[in-house]
């Protein structure tokens, strides 16, 4: 770019002959499509905004405090309905721009104080930058050409009922120096651990968001070591389009873009799925207090992105968040859709997990919607057809949608109560039997009247959100008193048992209670009908000291220590052997929910459940034990039977075992209070069992599978 251009005053047609014949053509442009696009005239850049009466285009080199060129668009030229646009021609590929704004007062708006001044970031950038401007963060759009060669490598479009979901953190999971990475925190870095990923058995992993976001908007400091905390997790969206700049080992110039792309095909090529966590309930705009940042939507059309109380003007809040996006509002559904399009068709992803899903049911008034447009929208998307679509079906005020969430034939679910279930019946608690069968089953009484299948259950123990599975059986409280709110933060229940020492121990047999404990926790979600999604890091012990929310701790805290996976070695070899388990049976990854009956002319059923005394009592082992047989006949093909005996008692239990198959034996799998290696056996070395009855230990599981030996 040559000099400095900036429009002269006088007659706006001067203006634009003026511009033409200095180092760039301008012209009128075109509302759509949004954002930046390449025509044959120029660059066109477009914008919504229904509320602005003044606007101007900001255009920087990269990198520089003041703008080579300001354009104000105050003529009708440079206006569409709401929509604002101008073509310009000349400028070359890289360059920084953003918007500035002055808008009619909207009633409704009277505590949104906004600076007419600020550079506000185009909703639809595809990279965004920052930028230090007299000590403050500047964020602004970064537009910078792709050209990426994808090789011919395509999406592997596994069925459902193949995922083993991985839940992880691009820049936690690399970041700690044990990870021995050439480009540690970044989408480069998780390339380098795909091998690990392939060998542990992952099909799809789930990424916690990698759009831009705003890391300090935390005002805590931790009390230990005086050090301001961070945003970490990412759910504090600026920008729905752009790469995080920040997880790119080179990221100022828009190099974001081609280097996730670089992690989506070098995943692809190994057959691993990417799963995008995405945030379209709120934005890192805060409430509106004069603490909170203005990046974009407030100050493009606060009245169109934003839920408002119309009588007072103050925002309502859904998300936990302090703001609440307008999701069913048709330019926010819109940049919705057309997000979700950009990922899954131009950066290639093959799926979405969205967050706190239970908002985008909600009307512009915040009320619940019957039939929820932009929710049936994506679900009948074309360009979306063959994506994975999960929501987490709830949001922060109490709305809970789990097994109801609109669109049901095509949306996937956190299943929050098998996490629950699952935790209270392994705590010991009473009474969980007949909901831990449903939840092993498939979760069928809650899928399968509204036309779901099993897999469209997620699975899970433990997540991002709360204890990691080394925690959820080390401690019976939180512990987060390193997020600098005197432990106030956080889900106080967590369904969790520290095996009867708080904290670490030296003490043996609490020691290995807990990795008994880790292992039934591990076995029962591989094996329970469904699609199962593991937290990073749980198949070698990683623990975050107690804390179950450690949101805000980009350290050692929030990163994944690679020293544990030698230190956890067993535990990494069980998981590991679990997961090849779980493939190696069909039986495992039924597409339809267990019956409980057989074919014709059959006496054995798909399934049937063991080791419950009918009418007992609410306590003693009755209502702590259960045992599930599958037999292997009723899957396509046809397979081995497997039989499951969870013994959450203080004391061993004896099972009475059914029959196999005719002509063959149970063989011994997996025996979660046996010493590795024998807690797991590698196949064609499994222990026959006879007689009709097994021996199962306190606080154990017990798998066996039919064979013939």
């Amino acid at each position: 770019m040559s000099g400095t251009v900036r429009p002269p005053g006088g007659d706006p047609r001067a203006r634009l002959v003026a511009l033409t014949r200095a180092d760039f053509s301008v012209m009128p442009g075109k509302p759509l499509p949004l954002g930046v696009t390449r025509t044959s005239e120029g660059l066109n850049f477009s914008i919504v905004s229904r509320n602005a009466t003044e606007g101007s285009l900001v255009l920087f080199a990269i990198g520089d405090a003041e703008p080579f060129l300001e354009l104000p668009l105050d003529t009708p030229y440079f206006r569409t309905g709401d929509v604002w646009h101008v073509c310009i021609d000349g400028l070359e590929r890289g360059f920084e721009y953003g918007w500035r704004f002055d808008r009619r007062p909207v009633a409704r708006e009277g505590l949104h104080r906004y600076d007419a001044t600020l550079v506000l970031v185009d909703p639809y950038a595809r990279a965004i930058s920052t930028v230090w401007v007299d000590g403050q963060a500047e964020k602004r759009g970064v537009h910078a050409s792709s050209s990426f060669d994808w090789k011919y490598v395509h999406q592997p479009l596994l069925p459902e009922t193949e995922k083993i979901i991985y839940e992880m953190h691009v820049r936690g999971f690399t970041r700690h120096p044990s990870s021995e990475v050439r480009h540690p925190g970044t989408y480069r870095g998780l390339v380098e651990k795909i091998d690990y990923l392939k060998d542990l058995g992952v099909t799809t992993v789930e990424l916690l968001p990698v759009y831009e976001f705003d890391d300090s908007v935390n005002p805590q400091m931790d009390p230990e070591i005086r050090q301001h905390l961070t945003n970490f997790w990412g759910y504090n969206p600026i920008g729905f389009f752009a790469p995080n700049a920040r997880f790119a080992s080179d990221g100022q110039r828009g190099e974001q873009v081609d280097e996730f792309k670089f992690l989506v095909r070098e995943l692809h090529r190994a057959g691993i799925e990417v799963i995008l966590d995405v945030v379209f309930n709120h934005t890192a705009e805060g409430s509106g207090s004069p603490t909170d940042r203005t990046f974009s939507f407030r100050g493009i059309d606060n009245a169109i992105y934003y839920m408002a109380d119309k009588r007072t003007g103050k925002y309502l809040d859904y998300s936990g968040c302090g703001n609440t996006l307008n999701c069913n509002h048709p330019v926010v559904r819109e940049l919705v859709l057309d997000a979700l399009r950009y990922w899954g068709g131009e950066m290639g992803v093959d799926g979405f997990r969205f967050d706190l899903a239970s908002v985008l049911s909600r009307g512009r008034d915040g009320s619940v919607l019957a039939d929820p447009p932009l929710i049936e929208t994506i679900a009948d998307d074309p360009v979306l057809a063959d994506l994975t679509l999960i929501a987490e079906a709830w949001d922060a005020t109490g709305l809970y949608q789990v097994g109801t969430f609109p669109a049901w034939g095509r949306w996937c679910e956190w299943n929050g109560p098998f996490r629950d279930d699952v935790r209270r019946f392994l705590r010991g608690d009473g009474g969980v039997v007949p909901t831990l069968a449903s939840r092993l089953a498939g979760s069928s009484d809650l899928y399968q009247s509204s036309g779901r299948k099993p897999y469209h259950s997620i699975n899970f123990v433990t997540c991002h959100d709360g204890f990691t599975l080394a925690d959820l059986v080390s401690y019976n409280s939180k512990h987060n008193e390193a997020n600098g709110e005197e432990n106030r933060d956080g889900a106080g229940e967590n369904f969790s048992w520290n095996c009867g020492a708080e904290g670490p121990t030296t003490d043996a047999r609490v020691v290995a209670l807990r990795r008994q404990q880790v292992r039934n926790f591990l076995a029962i979600l591989f094996l329970s009908q469904g699609t199962p999604m593991l937290l990073a890091g749980d198949e070698m012990g990683r623990t975050q000291r107690g804390n179950n929310n450690a949101y805000c701790h980009d350290n050692e805290l929030g990163w994944i220590d690679w020293r544990l996976l030698e230190e956890n070695a067993d535990l990494h070899r069980f998981t590991k052997l679990l997961i090849a388990f779980r493939k190696a049976h069909p039986i495992l990854r039924r597409a339809e929910f267990l019956t409980g009956r057989g074919p014709a002319r059959s006496i054995r059923t798909d399934v049937s459940w063991h080791g419950v005394a009918a009418g007992a009592p609410d306590f003693g082992p009755g209502s702590r034990s259960l045992a599930m047989h599958l037999a292997g006949e009723h899957v396509a093909g046809g397979d081995d039977d497997i039989y499951v005996a969870m013994n959450a008692w203080v004391e061993d239990l004896a099972f009475e075992l059914p029959a196999p198959p005719s002509g063959a034996v149970w063989l011994r799998v997996i025996d979660t209070a046996a010493p590795s290696p024998r807690d797991i056996v590698d196949a064609g070395r499994e222990e026959r069992v006879d007689g009709g009855r097994i021996e199962v230990r306190a606080f154990s599981t017990v798998v066996l599978r039919s064979g013939r030996r």
